[in-house]
């Protein structure tokens, strides 16, 4: 009984406009984070044309420096899309969507720190924010403004794939390139969703790479020239 309402419970938190006091209107925010192939703007998509579909005035933006698919579109790994509009800086969002129900945020993780304050401005002028973006980079770390806008979200939403090399949850997004730049737009033939523990021995594969192991010659040095015979 306990799990059939825990399971009820998952599938609740994906249908989020229920929780509204109507005498004091405010906005919120939504994140929905994971690792690269999780889902994650697929869930946006979702969230956002079932808002259309209840004709709220809807805007979804995206950072100009996602070309990956389409110059305009938010467009999903399988390829579900929504028109969306491209801004080179967070400020751009708070002048934009001044007039919206809704807003949808696609690739948060590419914008400036100010996509935090922005969002919570809007919320407090009663918009609902939705947000997607990675939570972490290649290397593992928190990504960008990512846990600041997790932090201050009313509801945050950990989407997973499906790990290539061991079938688990993954939610480490492992680069297959050497490249080392922290912005690397790619799809699956520069990264690969991998669980904890395949994330690990493939990092830990990378290191073992680049040590550089000498010679045993050289370890051993130079031959210590024999001691004179002292009189």
């Amino acid at each position: 009984m306990r799990g059939d309402f825990l399971i009820d419970a998952e599938k609740y938190k994906m249908f989020l406009e229920n929780t509204v006091n109507y005498k004091e209107q405010f906005g919120w925010i939504e994140v929905i984070c994971g690792s690269m192939f999780s889902g994650k703007t697929e869930e946006l998509i979702r969230r956002l044309k079932r808002a259309q579909f209840a004709k709220q005035n809807v805007e979804i933006f995206k950072p100009a420096v996602d070309i990956r698919y389409d110059d305009e579109m938010v467009v999903s790994h399988d390829a579900n899309q929504i028109r969306s509009t491209p801004v080179p800086a967070a400020a751009n969002i708070r002048i934009l969507a001044d007039t919206c129900d809704v807003i949808g945020i696609d690739e948060a993780q590419f914008f400036d720190d100010e996509i935090v304050a922005v969002c919570n401005d809007l919320a407090n002028k009663g918009i609902r924010v939705i947000v997607a973006g990675l939570d972490m980079d290649f290397k593992g770390n928190p990504f960008g403004p990512m846990p600041a806008l997790m932090a201050t979200a009313e509801y945050v939403t950990k989407v997973h794939a499906v790990c290539t090399r061991t079938g688990n949850l993954a939610q480490f997004s492992y680069r297959k390139s050497k490249k080392d730049d922290l912005v690397l737009l790619g799809e699956t033939e520069e990264y690969e969703p991998l669980s904890r523990g395949a994330y690990y021995k493939a990092m830990l594969k990378e290191k073992v790479k680049d040590i550089d192991v000498k010679d045993s010659q050289e370890v051993l040095g130079k031959e210590k020239k024999p001691k004179k015979d002292q009189k």
